[in-house]
């Protein structure tokens, strides 16, 4: 009877170890099975989590590539890609010597580069770093010799003088102070006038601000559009004027005295025609001719060589249908025979003098462009809108010019004018064919 009952009890505890082992065997395999999934997890979660220097060093070679990667475009009339900036373009300018170009961006830096350039592999430029600050906005001055910005942080203008080292080279410096702050929104342009006596700014609650060049203001402007969406200094340098949500653009004389004392700023015109607001309008070279463009789809051609002191309205020339959305930018060539007008990443070039569409530039940017402008000889047209800028040769320019010129060689009448004429449409039609012919990069 013991000796059955004590086998009974060895059974009982065989049972008993052995499944415990099974338990502990069943648990060890969950917890090896845990580990696995904690580190297949962790492995995910190092890509975005684990330091850089962790990484392993091929994923540091994409990672460098992706991020050196930027917008590629190629088109027959592109002159130039300039891609210094480390931050997006935010403007554009030329000097009125037709030798440089002078961007700013968000990597505080403005830079300045030589249009003599643009048609060479190697594209070099100077720097003028922004301190504490970077700025939004480039104008330069009339002799070419200095330039202002418009600083974001500082909500200001500062002036900085370009000079000449030894070596011929340029250095920068920097005005010892900035234009006091007086506007309450944020600013749309900044402009100096070519005959030097004022420098411009406007911001978005329909406030323009003249000052003169020392920081003092000497008027300001309201200009009851609601909202201003665009505002600049006309080329002759004796007009500012403005557009925005209503559909009319306005434009002011200011005037100074004869011994070079400023007087007042008075209403010269207004450009009635849109039927809905105006995005933006230009200017050409001697201000005879404006451009504007419109919520309505449309641009419009007019002619302001008139004599607005005698209640003369300026005359509209002509209406073309375009593609525009908020933010387009116009640009009218010095000569205002080509029109080129933004929406979006794209740029659409138009001849003045019929309205036909000459060109079209689509994905110029990977972003919205946000500057569009000719240079002083009409040669060239530039966009910014990411990182590069881009340079186009404006071949609606040569094309314009050569119809013009073949129209006076009809109808000259003097033998040594029809060889002039002659031997400059000959030039002509060699650039723009050099210009055709260039191959794609």
């Amino acid at each position: 009877m013991e000796v059955a009952a004590l086998f009974a009890v060895t059974l009982l505890l065989g049972a008993l170890i052995i499944l415990v082992a099974l338990a502990v065997g069943r648990r060890k395999e969950e917890i090896r099975e845990e580990i696995e999934q904690a580190a297949e997890f962790a492995a995910v979660g190092s890509v975005g989590k684990v330091p850089a220097s962790k990484k392993p060093k091929q994923e540091k070679q994409r990672s460098r590539k992706d991020k050196a990667s930027q917008h590629t475009f190629s088109h027959q009339l592109l002159a130039a890609s300039l891609k210094s900036h480390s931050a997006n373009v935010t403007c554009l300018d030329f000097s009125s010597n037709g030798k440089y170009l002078a961007s700013c961006a968000d990597d505080r830096t403005v830079r300045i580069w030589s249009t003599k350039d643009f048609l060479d592999r190697e594209h070099k430029c100077l720097r003028a770093n922004v301190d504490l600050d970077y700025a939004t906005l480039v104008r330069f001055s009339p002799d070419s010799r200095a330039f202002i910005t418009w600083l974001a942080n500082g909500d200001t203008i500062r002036i900085f003088k370009m000079v000449k080292k030894e070596d011929g080279t340029l250095s920068f410096k920097a005005a010892s102070e900035d234009f006091p702050q007086k506007h309450k929104a944020p600013i749309l342009n900044i402009g100096i006038a070519e005959t030097g006596k004022f420098i411009m700014s406007a911001s978005i609650d329909t406030s323009i601000h003249i000052w003169d060049l020392k920081g003092d203001v000497l008027a300001s402007i309201n200009t009851n559009q609601i909202t201003n969406s665009y505002a600049a200094v006309s080329p002759c340098g004796r007009f500012v004027a403005s557009c925005g949500f209503t559909p009319d653009v306005k434009v002011w004389e200011v005037c100074f005295g004869k011994g070079g004392e400023f007087k007042e700023v008075a209403r010269a015109f207004d450009l009635k025609g849109h039927s809905a607001g105006v995005h933006a309008f230009a200017f050409s070279n001697d201000s005879s001719r404006m451009v504007t463009v419109s919520k309505d789809g449309t641009w419009k051609l007019w002619d302001t060589d008139v004599e607005y002191k005698k209640q003369q309205d300026p005359y509209l020339l002509r209406t073309v249908p375009c593609v525009s959305s908020e933010g387009s930018r116009v640009a009218l060539s010095p000569d205002g025979r080509v029109v080129a007008v933004s929406d979006g990443c794209n740029v659409a070039m138009y001849s003045a003098a019929t309205g036909q569409l000459e060109e079209e530039l689509h994905g110029v940017h990977s972003e919205e462009i946000n500057d569009l402008r000719f240079d002083i000889n009409g040669r060239f047209l530039a966009c910014s809108g990411d990182k590069a800028i881009r340079v186009f040769h404006n071949a609606p320019g040569y094309r314009a010019a050569i119809r013009d010129m073949q129209d006076m060689l009809k109808k000259a009448q003097n033998e040594a004018m029809k060889q002039r004429l002659q031997q400059q449409i000959s030039e002509a039609q060699r650039s723009l064919d050099t210009v055709l012919a260039a191959p794609l990069d």
